[in-house]
């Protein structure tokens, strides 16, 4: 297994490859991702890391920014190449669906994700 010395990192995306994501074009927003990181040269800032469910399906492809929150709904590579542009630029993209602010998770009034189950079980 390979251990990433990750010193200089300061964004990470954490790309879903579950199965609603890899059906919604996963894959190919992954590799674009990557592909635009290498592009740019941004290999020592940004590091990516598949996951298997970001839990929200129904928002498929989600990607999450971290550390700054920002969890995004991106339905083309295209756009999977904006995040890093932009991330590169220091600005955020508006297909955010939740950011994590002030202790809490909000969403974007004007891109509204699908509503969820409570994770609160009464």
């Amino acid at each position: 297994m390979t251990t990433w010395n990750l010193q200089g990192t300061n964004t990470h995306l954490l790309i879903c490859n579950g199965s609603s994501c890899m059906k919604k074009g996963g894959e190919e927003v992954t590799q674009a991702i990557r592909d635009e990181i290498t592009l740019k040269g941004l290999d020592m800032k940004i590091h990516t890391t598949r996951t298997r469910c970001n839990g929200r399906c129904k928002d498929a492809c989600v990607v999450i920014e971290y550390p700054q929150g920002r969890w995004y709904r991106v339905e083309t590579p295209d756009y999977g190449r904006k995040i890093v542009s932009n991330i590169d630029d220091g600005e955020f993209v508006p297909q955010l669906i939740y950011r994590f602010s002030d202790g809490e998770m909000t969403p974007n009034p004007d891109f509204p994700a699908h509503t969820g189950i409570s994770k609160n079980k009464s």
